[in-house]
């Protein structure tokens, strides 16, 4: 418990042979995974996306963990929804847990950390900057107040006030965004996925129970659930492309 960040990422970084800078970067699952691995030797680190960009990624990392967690009857609820948001203090509690389970359980053996992820990328991304920088008075476009530069490229001349590190900052930001955009709509078609496939099955039972003149409390209430909606919801368009991602919960 009385560890502080530094220590911890020092130790993080010297068992998995990775290069956090950040408590933050381990709310993308990987690093968990694989603390638990260095302990039982058994987690499926084939599965396990080091280099995760998305939530739906880091979803995929701790239904992982999660799985292991139950296999070797590990008594620590996840917090999934607060740890996929990669806020400091929530990883920095669940990390100081896990290094106490890690101090308490290890084998004291050596461990490859390499060799287990078979040279996979670890690679982390970098919580995005917001476009706003400061010192310089800029808009969030990267011009002085009053001018309006297109983000393609700055005006030609020494007018225009736009250094090309600003420009291409703010591409490279844009770039980012666009795959996290990209991201979160496969996520999103990837869950109304499983929820028609649960309402066609619901439906088909229900269906059957009518015709032999009988009904089911508990289908009838999922129903209610499915079918329910809130204010500015917008169901997915049902000729949505489907995913071709291999994971699966």
């Amino acid at each position: 418990m009385g560890e502080s960040r530094t220590e911890l990422l020092g130790w993080l970084n010297e068992l998995l042979q990775i290069n956090y800078t950040k408590v933050e970067q381990c709310g993308t699952g990987g690093a968990y995974c694989q603390v638990i691995d260095s302990i039982f030797g058994d987690v499926p680190m084939s599965r396990v996306k080091m280099n995760a960009k998305h939530e739906y990624e880091f979803l995929v990392n701790y239904k992982v963990l999660q799985n292991v967690f139950k296999s070797h009857k590990i008594d620590k609820p996840v917090p999934v929804d607060k740890l996929v948001k990669c806020k400091m203090q929530d990883n920095l509690e669940f990390l100081q847990w896990i290094k106490r389970f890690w101090d308490q359980n290890n084998p004291g053996t050596h461990y490859d950390a390499v060799a287990r992820r078979r040279g996979g990328s670890t690679e982390t991304p970098a919580t995005i900057a917001p476009l706003g920088r400061s010192g310089g008075n800029l808009t969030p476009g990267g011009a002085k107040p009053g001018r309006r530069t297109p983000l393609g490229g700055a005006r030609s001349g020494s007018s225009a006030g736009v250094s090309p590190e600003i420009v291409q900052g703010l591409q490279a930001q844009l770039r980012e965004l666009n795959g996290q955009t990209e991201g979160l709509e496969k996520e999103r078609d990837f869950y109304f996925a499983k929820l028609r496939d649960i309402e066609i099955l619901v439906q088909a039972q229900v269906e059957t129970l009518e015709a032999a003149g009988a009904d089911d409390h508990t289908l009838r209430e999922i129903q209610k659930i499915l079918y329910s909606t809130e204010e500015g919801f917008e169901v997915p368009e049902a000729n949505a492309v489907p995913l071709d991602e291999e994971e699966t919960f």
